[in-house]
């Protein structure tokens, strides 16, 4: 079986987009070398990739005119994109899915094959978060403060509980976080 993995950058106050859309100027404190190999790395164990439509639309705009080996994995990993509104994904390598995604993904995760990944897509994210789904949350925490922007994490009426499993800090100040859920109990 699969696992699925969100992969985000994520603010000290909790963010991963400021105020606006797509507004990720911050990455830049953590980008360079290190967390270039890091995702090429990353890339080999990725079979499928997950966005939501506005990930996805701002992806596919981005790496569909970049060039060097982090764009020819984009370009070329198969994608799938939750959608309720649009009508056709054209991104080389994608397909649409306009049903219910905790299906879709719950099946994806029984197939055969590499990993699958969630960039960005915090509403999707929230959603397969809910329905136990995501098997583990790789975070790179940059060391900013935006003050205020789109939160990664929703506001949910359960708790996350989440036990630390690796980190490894970045000479960008960034670091590596990955957590696996723990399992739910109640008491």
């Amino acid at each position: 079986m699969r696992k699925l993995i969100m992969w985000n950058l994520v603010t000290l106050d909790g963010f991963f987009e400021g105020r606006k859309s797509w507004e990720i100027d911050w990455h830049d404190t953590v980008w360079g070398e290190e967390l270039e190999r890091f995702s090429i790395e990353q890339s080999k164990s990725i079979g499928t990739l997950l966005f939501g439509r506005v990930t996805y639309e701002g992806m596919a705009s981005f790496w569909s005119k970049e060039k060097g080996e982090i764009a020819d994995f984009m370009n070329s990993v198969p994608k799938v994109v939750f959608s309720r509104t649009m009508k056709s994904a054209e991104w080389n390598n994608s397909r649409l899915v306009n049903g219910n995604a905790e299906e879709e993904v719950a099946k994806l995760k029984r197939q055969p094959g590499k990993d699958l990944f969630i960039f960005g897509s915090a509403n999707l994210s929230a959603t397969l978060t809910r329905k136990g789904l995501i098997d583990e949350y790789r975070l790179c925490l940059a060391p900013v403060v935006l003050g205020g922007g789109n939160p990664l994490f929703k506001e949910s009426p359960e708790r996350l509980k989440l036990k630390l499993v690796e980190s490894r800090p970045l000479k960008s100040g960034g670091v590596l976080l990955y957590y696996h859920r723990e399992p739910h109990t109640t008491t």
